[in-house]
């Protein structure tokens, strides 16, 4: 019987038998821990074990800042320094606050390969399917051992196929893509399994499109969403890997748990309302209750590459964000910033009258750039929309293009209507 990705990448990180139901020992090509919990990893390490016994291989260990970025509470500024200092012992690699997201660092500087597992204090790690890659958030004691042994256990989870039935076509992006899986999904239609995205339309989608997919499988309830690395894909994760690699592909006779066709052929510009991520309506069913929005972010693990901001700047030129309405631009990385600096974009965006940022999770962390008040409306690139996620106000998740859109008219409104 064919094998999908999963089984396949796990069939070659372990010695167990690797079947659905299976609970397996999985050997950890990164073991990697953020801001968030990171401190907590620390103790455990220095808690449970030796100086020696510490790290099965410090070359596979890292520790990112990103949540808040640089620190503005005495919780984050403790728990930062107890990490810096803790890698400087022991010689571990440290991405400090001016690197912007954990996941994106690790894709950007070739920790993550396609076809190696990944794991870390991220929630969104399973964000690494982006370029077929294994990746998944863990508590901090799992975390601290993974560093010690490199490996960890893990039950195989059966896989569903999602396959995208027309053409991904302007001013719909990537974001309302996945935002109309998730409407077909809901948040619990993934509950525990991993997910295998393809059609047409995920062939074509770029690097910044994957990872607006692969990051929302959370959402989903799903463990993993693998998005088959297509030539593009190698050849990027080539010119910056640490290690040689191999990608998988599910096998032709592959077994599925369940197949799911969302067709895109009529889609428009969607949106989800609060307080679900899966509250999914068309942007131009809101347009009649006239909803000014107080602020807008573009940002977060889910649309935070230089694509994303791109579709900002162009947008923008020549225009301002509306009078009552604030704009929030935060990129992922150091990189995209750079990108955004060299091309002139800064300019475009200061001259719109919006807030550029350092990189980071920024809004969608209640991070650096700011949480929202009660009463206020935000429109958000982000991947969650709780109450109380971002603050006491109303979070609605959109794609770059609509939340342009909306800063401009100062209104939700539809960026094929702006």
């Amino acid at each position: 019987m064919g094998k999908t990705v999963i089984e396949k990448i796990f069939s070659t990180h372990s010695k167990d038998e690797v079947k659905p139901g299976n609970i397996i020992w999985l050997d950890l090509d990164v073991r990697s821990a953020r801001d968030f919990a990171g401190a907590n990893v620390v103790m455990n390490l220095e808690k449970y074990y030796q100086d020696e016994e510490k790290f099965e291989d410090k070359e596979k260990t890292v520790f990112t800042f990103d949540c808040v970025v640089p620190a503005n509470n005495l919780g984050y500024a403790e728990n930062q320094q107890t990490i810096r200092v803790f890698a400087r012992k022991e010689g571990i690699r440290l991405f400090d606050s001016e690197w912007g997201i954990g996941s994106h660092i690790l894709i950007e500087e070739g920790y993550s390969v396609p076809g190696s597992t990944v794991v870390g204090t991220d929630s969104h790690l399973n964000i690494m399917g982006c370029i077929g890659a294994f990746g998944q958030g863990m508590g901090d004691q799992d975390i601290a051992f993974g560093m010690k042994a490199g490996k960890t256990w893990f039950e195989v989870p059966p896989t569903m196929k999602v396959t995208i039935k027309g053409d991904l076509k302007a001013p719909c992006s990537a974001k309302d893509l996945t935002l109309a899986v998730i409407r077909k999904l809901t948040s619990k239609g993934a509950l525990g399994k991993a997910i295998e995205f393809k059609g047409k339309a995920i062939d074509n989608l770029s690097l910044a499109g994957r990872i607006t997919l692969s990051s929302m499988v959370t959402e989903m309830g799903g463990i993993v969403g693998f998005v088959p690395p297509n030539d593009e894909i190698i050849s990027y994760c080539k010119k910056h890997a640490c290690s040689n690699f191999t990608p998988y592909y599910a096998d032709e006779d592959a077994k599925y748990i369940e197949e799911v066709i969302v067709d895109i052929s009529d889609l428009k510009p969607l949106i989800a309302k609060p307080f679900k991520p899966d509250n999914v309506v068309e942007v131009e069913s809101l347009e009649k209750d006239n909803i000014h929005v107080d602020s807008a972010f573009i940002g977060s693990c889910t649309n935070g590459r230089y694509e994303d901001m791109k579709i900002a700047v162009d947008m923008l030129k020549g225009k301002q964000v509306a009078e009552n309405t604030v704009m929030k631009i935060v990129p992922a990385t150091r990189t995209v910033l750079g990108d955004m600096i060299k091309n002139g974009d800064v300019q475009v965006l200061f001259n719109a009258r919006t807030v550029v940022s350092n990189p980071g999770c920024a809004g969608c962390a209640s991070g650096q750039i700011g949480i929202t008040g009660k009463g206020e409306v935000q429109v958000s690139t982000g991947n969650r929309n709780f109450k109380g996620k971002q603050g006491s106000g109303l979070t609605y998740l959109c794609s770059p293009e609509t939340v342009t859109a909306s800063a401009i008219a100062g209104k939700i409104i539809s960026p094929e209507n702006l």
